[in-house]
């Protein structure tokens, strides 16, 4: 090896490097009148398990959740930013914030960071002002899109074809197309599809936090992963 390629290599190798994708996948499907949020609760780094119980899921109000994938500290950092805005908001005109109203705050908050941006792919998820489930999908430097489903995380390329099909009801013949999943089909083709990214991916497990959202307010369970 020619002594450029090794400076360059003990270059490479001490080199600081700001992020760090600590892995884990966070999926929302929005209803007519629910929202399911499910993510995993691991933390890692490499093939080394920080801890097996960091939730990656945030309450913004009494009906958004803000669950992140990517960069751990700074999916936190992101969700107490916007929380703190939220609060403002309801300090300053005595009402809580809708969810779209938070969706391009959030959006801003961002963009505002783009030149440094979060390493996080975040989604915002809950209830709308009409009581109609919704989920708003971002990239790190803010494009927002409001969708019915979506995934983020270490398992997502493995998720996300289940839903598209399963959901978004792709690649099948005599579908009703405008047929809409039950809160109770939603709430187990959540749990369906971690328990089937588990066993392909090792930065997704340990612990399930799956949150539904409906007119009654916000209810949480968790259920237990592959640990290995």
């Amino acid at each position: 090896m020619s002594t450029e390629i090794q400076n360059a290599a003990k270059s490479h190798a001490g080199r600081w490097e700001p992020y760090v994708d600590n892995g884990g996948t966070s999926l929302a499907i929005a209803g007519p009148d629910f929202c399911i949020i499910a993510s995993d609760t691991r933390q890692s780094e490499g093939y080394s398990i920080n801890t097996r119980y960091d939730s990656k899921v945030h309450q913004i109000t009494d009906k958004v959740l803000f669950a992140t994938s990517g960069y751990s500290a700074d999916g936190k950092k992101l969700a107490e930013n916007i929380k703190i805005q939220a609060e403002k908001y309801l300090d300053k005109n005595d009402k809580i914030i809708q969810a779209p109203s938070i969706a391009q705050m959030t959006s801003i908050i961002m963009y505002q960071k783009r030149f440094f941006p979060y390493y996080v792919f975040p989604i915002l998820a809950g209830l709308d002002g009409e009581g109609k489930g919704c989920v708003f999908s971002y990239d790190p430097v803010g494009n927002m899109e409001r969708v019915g489903f979506q995934v983020y995380g270490s398992a997502s390329a493995l998720i996300q074809p289940f839903l598209d099909n399963q959901v978004g009801l792709k690649h099948q013949e005599n579908v009703d197309k405008n047929r809409t999943l039950s809160k109770q089909e939603a709430f187990d083709l959540a749990i369906d599809s971690f328990t089937s990214a588990t066993e392909r991916d090792i930065y997704t497990g340990d612990y399930l936090e799956i949150y539904t959202v409906d007119s009654t307010g916000i209810h949480k369970e968790v259920r237990t992963l592959k640990f290995d």
